[in-house]
């Protein structure tokens, strides 16, 4: 009887191929899952930047007015100085704020008499007029009724416009006024005021002041 034609041969595994195989897929199997394996780091939070400087304010450029009551301007420094002579037993001050001279006088009571100078007309003479008037509580003059209060006094420096006024009630004040304007554009205003009988004894020499009046 022939023989069956050959069949595909398939070698049987022994106890030991088998372990061994099964050893080397376990293996690889471990290295597949440790390679999928999430690795886990600890970062160190970054520090919060400290925020940036607010930038400085810049300085106040100098000069800068605050705005207060007490600053007031100081008298222009004009350029031809105005100068006048005294009588016996007057006396010149230093100056302070707006005042350019104050003058002492040798007579008793509540007096006063004061130099001024403020740059450009300084508001018109109008307006200073009445600004004097309201001191000693007199009312407005129009331009007709200023026209009418003014005299003149010739001087070396030119014409000088002479106010005199007096308060009505029972305690009279007065007031007389030298206003001038000099060549460099500036205005002066000088003033005898007080109680009315110191005023009148003063007058006169007041009035020589203005009359000497004269550019240095």
């Amino acid at each position: 009887m022939p023989n069956p034609p050959n069949s595909l041969h398939r070698p049987s595994l022994t106890p030991t191929t088998s372990a061994a195989l099964l050893g080397a897929g376990l293996f690889f199997l471990g290295l597949g899952c440790s390679s999928e394996r999430v690795s886990h780091y600890r970062v160190p939070k970054e520090s919060a930047s400290a925020p940036a400087p607010a930038p400085a304010m810049p300085p106040k450029p100098m000069g800068e007015r605050t705005g207060e009551p007490s600053d007031v301007p100081p008298p222009p420094k004009p350029k031809g100085s105005l100068k006048w002579s005294l009588p016996k037993g007057w006396s010149e001050l230093p100056g302070g704020g707006m005042r350019f001279a104050t003058f002492k006088t040798p007579y008793a009571g509540k007096l006063e008499a004061t130099v001024v100078v403020l740059p450009g007309p300084a508001g018109g003479e109008l307006a200073n007029v009445n600004r004097w008037r309201g001191q000693i509580a007199l009312p407005a003059l129009d331009e007709a009724g200023l026209a009418k209060a003014r005299t003149t006094l010739k001087s070396k420096v030119g014409t000088v416009n002479v106010y005199d006024f007096t308060s009505d009630g029972q305690t009279k004040s007065r007031m007389v006024a030298g206003y001038v304007a000099t060549p460099d554009g500036n205005t002066w205003f000088l003033k005898l005021t007080g109680d009315a009988d110191p005023v009148a004894k003063a007058k006169a020499d007041f009035m020589t002041i203005l009359g000497s009046l004269h550019l240095d």
